[in-house]
């Protein structure tokens, strides 16, 4: 059991970084998915994906991150 309790824990830890580099695309596609799902058609809103440095300059609600938290997605509602 002690052999199993470890081999998931391993493989969870492997994973973790994949997870935490995640590429935009990838979690701009899960946020559309979730505002879409709570009922806002993707006519009536935008995600945009722009460098740390640009937020100030960038209307809309900052809503994720991206590329080792070096990218802001911003969600403007039209």
């Amino acid at each position: 059991m002690k052999k199993y309790l470890f081999a998931v824990l391993a493989t969870l830890f492997a994973f973790a970084p994949l997870a935490a580099n995640a590429g935009c695309d990838e979690v701009v596609q899960d946020i559309q998915q979730k505002i879409e799902n709570n009922g806002v058609p993707a006519a009536n809103f935008t995600l945009t994906v722009v460098e740390n440095d640009q937020v100030a300059q960038t209307e809309g609600k900052v809503v994720g991150t991206c590329e080792n938290d070096s990218k802001k997605i911003i969600y403007t509602r039209h």
